[in-house]
């Protein structure tokens, strides 16, 4: 009795260690669990690796918490901290996905999700359409920029403070499924009935491909998806029926994504046989992906552009490039991801993605910078490369890893924590960036409500090329902008507004181009005031 009692007398500041504990102590039978079922094939006996005993233990201690805690217990709740906690201390990239997030995580990477095709916004707690997709279930039966949903399905949708997920899950459903909804459109003083029977929409992953000058052209890639590989394999061709010569591929603020798909991006740049990249670990023995199909565009000069938000895949696209000479990198150090990830289904519907190699460009780089244990850090690395000067000369970078690797015509480069580019190209310090990011969260808005149901201003373009060329972000427009802006709360300040002036009328064209055409519309425009963009075209003209 005497051990009970003092038991019960302990300090109360260590009760809350107890849970915690115990699901920590569940996440590692479950981890090990997971192994074994790999490595016996789900078959498993009390003589192996891991005995019944240990289950039994875990499972003991799990109904003593449950039967004997001074306090409730949320089981769920503690089982996905104690996850989370234990995944920090391996690296930042490991992650565990709960089930009500993992479909639209998926969505991102399968290239499509079911739905009734329309980009919106929320405005004054409104749905708002902002385009309906070429050729998608809205578009087809009338629905059109501009429109507010007032209902879904007669239920008040307006006013009642829905976000973005509520919104997704009350649109998106399986194929052939209906949904009724009702807008209001400017011009009609009743709300509108649309019935839309739902579909496969696809979620590009190549933004734009597009003649940039005569012989250049021109591809932005977002991200590294399922479809990836026909997406670009498809735009390349368009463009090579056009005639270029030369191509700009576009990496920057792309996170990354399928390993196999920058595999076969740099299969179509690629000439003859030659490794892409490599992967190694501790339970996975080395695995090279070489570049051995004829591809389309294997002798023209090429740019790649990267920046710090270029990760992961994009490192290993312009890794791979690099180290082959076969083109010049331009822009900023890349984000510094060497990591590859595996994705595990859990029983309940969630998700672990586990780290389980490091990639190696060709000449035997790593890329990935270093993270310790602190996540925290490793993500401020973007706040540090500001303070430290590095995003406005590159000689404020310093090469930490001096170990010297070399690509196949002998150039010397380094792993450095990232790709590091062979055209250095900084932020303009001359711009009032602070000045500029608050006048431009609001052109969105003002574009969609001065020009989504406005179609006389496209009239006399037949196409972007036309309005690139002849539309004019005059005096009269520009000022009702501010006027806008100004009313949404951004300070007036003559000086720093003819500082930006020029750059935010040409993104203020870039978004009404947009509003029209999406993409096609924005990147021609925009690409106008890039400066890495005008380096790339630069740089191939010289070649």
């Amino acid at each position: 009795m005497e051990n009970q009692t003092n038991q019960n007398q302990a300090p109360n500041k260590y009760l809350f260690l107890v849970p915690i504990t115990i699901a920590v102590a569940i996440i590692i039978g479950v981890a090990l669990g997971i192994y074994i079922n790999k490595v016996t094939g789900g078959k498993t006996n009390g003589s192996g690796f891991y005995s019944g005993s240990k289950s039994d233990k875990l499972n003991e201690i799990m109904n003593l918490v449950n039967a004997k805690y001074v306090d409730t217990t949320n089981g769920s709740i503690l089982e996905e901290e104690a996850i989370n906690a234990y995944l920090q201390n391996l690296d930042p990239h490991s992650i565990y996905i709960p089930a009500s997030e993992l479909t639209g995580v998926n969505e991102d990477m399968q290239g499509h999700f079911d739905g009734i095709g329309i980009e919106f916004r929320l405005k004054d707690d409104t749905i708002v359409v902002v385009n309906a997709i070429s050729g998608g279930p809205s578009e087809l039966v009338g629905i059109k920029g501009g429109d507010k949903i007032i209902k879904i399905n007669d239920t008040i949708v307006a006013g009642v403070k829905i976000n973005n997920d509520g919104v997704m899950h009350k649109l998106r459903g399986l194929k052939g499924t209906k949904v009724k909804v009702a807008v209001k459109r400017n011009g009609y003083n009743q709300l509108i009935n649309f019935t839309i029977t739902r579909d496969v929409i696809p979620q590009y992953s190549v933004d734009v491909a597009y003649k940039i000058t005569n012989d250049i052209g021109y591809i932005k890639i977002n991200r590294f998806s399922a479809t990836t590989t026909d997406e670009f394999g498809k735009k390349l061709y368009e463009l090579n029926q056009l005639g270029i010569k030369k191509l700009i591929v576009d990496l920057r603020q792309n996170p990354g994504g399928y390993l196999n798909a920058a595999v076969d991006i740099a299969d179509e740049l690629l000439g003859g046989k030659k490794l892409v990249v490599y992967t190694k670990g501790n339970s996975s023995p080395r695995k090279d992906y070489i570049a051995s199909r004829p591809g389309q565009f294997e002798e023209g000069d090429l740019v790649v552009l990267i920046d710090e938000g270029s990760a992961s895949a994009s490192e290993i696209l312009s890794g791979a490039i690099q180290d082959h000479d076969r083109g010049t990198i331009i822009g900023r150090r890349s984000f510094g991801k060497g990591l590859v990830q595996d994705q595990y289904a859990l029983a309940d519907g969630s998700a672990l993605r586990l780290t389980i190699a490091r990639y190696y460009t060709p000449s035997g780089r790593c890329i990935q910078r270093n993270y310790g244990k602190n996540t925290e850090d490793y993500y401020n690395d973007l706040l540090v490369r500001y303070q430290d000067g590095e995003m406005y000369s590159l000689d404020s970078f310093h090469v930490k890893d001096t170990t010297k690797y070399y690509t196949d015509k002998g150039r010397v480069v380094f792993a450095g924590g990232g790709i590091i580019p062979d055209v250095f190209v900084p932020l303009d310090t001359t711009l009032n960036w602070n000045y500029l990011a608050e006048f431009r969260k609001f052109i969105p808005d003002y574009v969609l409500n001065k020009y989504a149901s406005n179609e006389g201003v496209y009239v006399n373009y037949k196409n972007v090329a036309e309005f690139q060329k002849s539309f004019v972000v005059d005096n009269l427009i520009f000022n009702d902008f501010l006027a806008f802006a100004y009313s949404k709360g951004t300070a007036k300040n003559e000086k720093a507004l003819a500082n930006i002036t020029p750059m935010l009328k040409n993104i203020l064209k870039s978004y009404i181009a947009k509003q029209k055409w999406n993409n096609d519309g924005y990147y021609p425009v925009i690409n106008e005031s890039d400066k890495t963009v005008q380096k790339a075209i630069q740089v191939l003209n010289k070649k």
